[in-house]
């Protein structure tokens, strides 16, 4: 009888900064199976989200293609008609197709809000949520305990094969690992498994965290980040937050209770593997969607171009096929869906525009990708009407960034009419905390800005993106 083709577990959470867990020794996180985990995996450390925001990562990790293709450059939310549509082909459509049971657990976030479509949804959907009814729509995911944007993880909802909302009173973290031990357990014996998991914490609201991981940190001194303005802290609104610097390390608290709360979840995961001899059968990635300011630059949440944001923890583990192994090999979402393909031996669409870096993570290269591009388009319901007004495409404007081993090199043509080009450019060697931009007036004055503005601009031609440098100058005509 021909060996099984191996299963595949894809674990992820909602705003999870690379430098928040134990084994990048960066933030004072408690994660003692994530970093016994890593110790049996491959470690890539310079994974990057291609954009800083939930629904447009989602986009890419599944399709492989870059958000202005996906045509979700934004969140899916009310005033927003964005979302994954049904005929784009996804690593769960392949997966399918190729004789899987595919499961999805958790946030999904990649269907239009239904109150974009009716007041008053069967489903009881409100804000972003949207029920997502079997069909094209969840992308040849036959299992499906989900649900679309709601951030309530002490009382969360889902739902299965209904409009039926599934109300639970549990930690969403702790519910959702119920549901994927259940599926692992009750799975089909004469098939492979994939199953995607997709926690929402640690995305705030931060208190939403079960008090006995808080009580690990609460005699601890957590410092904060050498890049937080400790005597100016705001929010990404640029208002000042109540509390200040109080609030600020409340937040980081409870931040990092919710990632240790995440690694007693997925100890979980790996003990039922243990125990169903499914470890040397099942490929297993920790990662997350983007990462989180929490202070750093004066910011919260994400959206922009620094490590703090664009930073994703990334683990993947195979035994006896991928190494134990660090590895600097540069990861780019849009990279992931033909990597996983690749590992599986499945056939990588001709859609996709990332690329296949399996082998060289079996065999420990870091030759791959020399250079990641990363993207932010204005998506408030605010912003898009006034470009709209303008006459202006606001998928034009935002930030686009490349990002190499050594460098960051950001062009931010702003998020309003008229807002005017500046570019930057980060030393990650010697400026590791980006405290020390240098201002790019001209790039052909630089020669690594020069290099990297022209393989930006080349870029940004071969996706079609229409980003320009300003209201009338478009950088790829």
């Amino acid at each position: 009888m021909a060996k099984q083709p191996p299963n595949l577990i894809y674990i992820f959470a909602d705003q999870w900064r690379r430098q928040a867990v134990g084994y990048e020794d960066e933030d004072p996180v408690i994660t003692p199976n994530i970093d016994a985990f890593a110790q049996e995996s491959t470690v890539l450390t310079d994974a990057v989200t291609v954009s800083p925001l939930c629904s447009p990562h989602r986009s890419s990790l599944l399709t492989g293609k870059y958000p202005i293709n996906t045509g979700v450059y934004t969140n899916c939310k009310v005033g927003a008609d964005v979302m994954l549509e049904p005929d784009e082909v996804c690593i769960s459509d392949v997966l399918s197709v190729a004789g899987y049971e595919t499961g999805y657990i958790g946030k999904w976030h990649l269907d239009l809000p239904e109150l974009n479509v009716t007041d008053e949804p069967e489903s009881g959907a409100q804000g972003w949520d949207a029920y997502t009814p079997p069909g094209p729509k969840r992308h040849g995911f036959q299992y499906w305990y989900s649900y679309g944007a709601w951030d309530d993880h002490f009382s969360p909802h889902y739902w299965h094969n209904s409009s039926e909302k599934i109300k639970v009173n549990q930690w969403s973290v702790e519910h959702e690992t119920d549901r994927a031990l259940e599926f692992i357990q009750n799975r089909e014996q004469d098939r492979p498994f994939a199953l995607f998991v997709s926690w929402n914490p640690p995305h705030s609201p931060f208190e939403q965290v079960p008090e006995k991981y808080r009580e690990l940190y609460k005699k601890m001194d957590l410092p904060l980040r050498k890049n937080v303005h400790k005597s100016n802290y705001h929010v990404h609104t640029g208002e000042e937050v109540a509390g200040g610097l109080a609030e600020l390390k409340e937040n980081q608290l409870n931040y990092f209770a919710a990632i240790t709360g995440i690694d007693d979840q997925f100890g979980r995961i790996l003990q039922l593997l243990k125990e169903e001899e499914l470890e040397n059968e099942t490929i297993v990635v920790l990662t997350s969607d983007h990462g989180e300011m929490m202070g750093s630059h004066g910011l919260m949440a994400k959206h922009v171009w620094y490590e703090e944001s664009i930073g994703v923890p990334f683990a993947i583990r195979w035994p006896e096929v991928i190494p134990e192994a660090k590895s600097s090999l540069l990861l780019n979402t849009v990279d992931i869906m033909p990597t996983l393909l690749g590992l599986l031996n499945l056939h990588i669409p001709d859609s996709v525009e990332g690329t296949d870096l399996s082998q060289l993570i079996i065999s420990r290269k870091s030759d791959g990708p020399t250079e990641a591009y990363l993207c932010a388009y204005p998506g408030r319901k605010e912003a898009i009407e006034e470009f709209q007004k303008a006459g202006l495409d606001n998928r034009a404007f935002g930030w686009r960034a490349i990002r190499t081993h050594d460098y960051t090199y950001v062009i931010h043509n702003g998020y309003a009419p008229g807002d005017q080009p500046v570019r930057h450019l980060y030393d990650l060697k010697k400026d590791p905390f980006q405290l020390q931009p240098e201002k790019i007036n001209d790039p052909g004055s630089q020669p690594i800005a020069s290099e990297l503005d022209r393989k930006l601009r080349a870029w940004l031609k071969g996706v079609n993106d229409p980003f320009c440098l300003s209201t009338n100058v478009t950088i790829n005509k």
